[in-house]
């Protein structure tokens, strides 16, 4: 029996872990700090899980799969509540999607200015001149997630353990899996480098007014602002409040010593949303914030490739803000190509991330 470690039990490592240990092989899960701490890039309360990705269809339909691969984990975890799509410039990205999302079966229709203010009246829509509603959308719990993968692996076999394990530790397994997030730079710098960046990314929740339903899921989806900057955020989920986050790459940071304390600035830019957008809200008290981080590819995209020079270490990451709700996916096309040799997509290989230039829109998965 194949014998792999996988170090790092966020999301990714996560899903890869159990997929791997489905398909036969002994896994051990390791992470430093356990599943979903606030130092990882899985860390936090929520994630958007969504199918808009322009033209890019190997991503739609990983979403796809993500969404059965959810399901059948933990119904639970996963919040519906569409995403509105809302643009005061160009809304080319969201345009080239649609023909995609329909033919793989999400369904997003453009709303008529007037339908949407009746639609949604605590929504401010001045100087937006292009909104888009994707019906199967929502919010994934993401702590809770990492944790509830955690103990599906054990319950079903795997031998997990809070420990730190360096590439210079190898001698108890076959296979090597590093799904380290924003450490995977620091750990193969010769491979990775400076190719995984990884960014300040703050959260913010306010409170909504007492007695009202219209922030809550039911009235109020996910929403996206796309201005100067790209800004998001989330109905009041389980009462922690109403989410605003900038997706606007941050400050370099390091994971490990970075200070957490969100910053006046950023708490400044969420206000000015919030008066702008939803000036019901405009003095809403802040319960609480995140600091978290990005870690970002040159182009965007994900990190699935064996190491150059090791042959039974393998690499993963590159989430770029957009991963976590690819993880089921992505944890099952890496155990597939870690077992049986599949071929992974040339846009996920590591040759490619010194030479390219980040060409595409993503979206934060917070």
């Amino acid at each position: 029996m194949t014998r792999i470690t996988v170090i790092g039990a966020g999301a990714f490592g996560g899903w890869t872990a159990l997929h791997l240990l489905r398909a036969g092989a002994e896994v051990t899960l390791v992470d430093a700090w356990g599943p979903g701490n606030p130092r990882s890039s899985s860390g936090g309360e929520t994630r958007v899980i969504r199918a808009v990705y322009g033209r890019d269809r190997i991503y739609v339909e990983l979403v796809k799969r993500a969404y059965a691969l959810w399901e059948q984990l933990d119904p639970s975890l996963y919040v519906e509540t569409g995403v509105l799509w809302m643009h005061r410039g160009d809304d080319g990205y969201v345009r080239a999607a649609a023909p995609l999302l329909t033919e793989l079966g999400f369904a997003i229709e453009q709303l008529a200015m007037d339908d949407a203010a009746k639609r949604y009246p605590q929504i401010d829509f001045g100087n937006v001149t292009s909104v888009w509603f994707e019906h199967r959308a929502g919010a994934l719990f993401a702590r809770q997630a990492c944790g509830v993968v955690r103990d599906a692996f054990v319950k079903a076999g795997g031998t997990y353990r809070t420990e730190a394990i360096t590439p210079d530790a190898h001698k108890d397994a076959d296979i090597y899996v590093y799904a380290c997030g924003p450490w995977l730079g620091q750990l193969f710098p010769d491979v990775i480098g400076n190719a995984i960046a990884p960014t300040r990314q703050e959260v913010f929740y306010f409170g909504v007014p007492r007695g009202s339903d219209r922030y809550q899921p039911r009235r109020m989806p996910i929403w996206m602002d796309f201005g100067e900057r790209i800004i998001y955020g989330m109905p009041d989920i389980r009462g922690r409040g109403f989410k605003v986050a900038d997706d606007t790459r941050g400050e370099p940071l390091d994971p490990t010593t970075a200070d957490r304390t969100p910053s006046a600035d950023g708490l400044a830019r969420a206000r000015e949303l919030l008066r702008r957008r939803f000036p019901e809200l405009a003095n809403a008290p802040l319960l609480g914030s995140e600091v978290c981080q990005y870690e970002n590819s040159p182009d965007g995209n994900l990190i699935v490739d064996r190491h150059p020079a090791l042959p039974n270490v393998w690499l993963l990451g590159g989430g770029s803000g957009h991963g976590f709700k690819l993880a089921p996916a992505v944890g099952e096309l890496a155990a597939a190509a870690i077992i049986r040799g599949n071929e992974i997509p040339a846009e996920f290989a590591l040759a490619r991330l010194h030479h390219t230039h980040k060409t595409k829109t993503q979206f934060d998965a917070r």
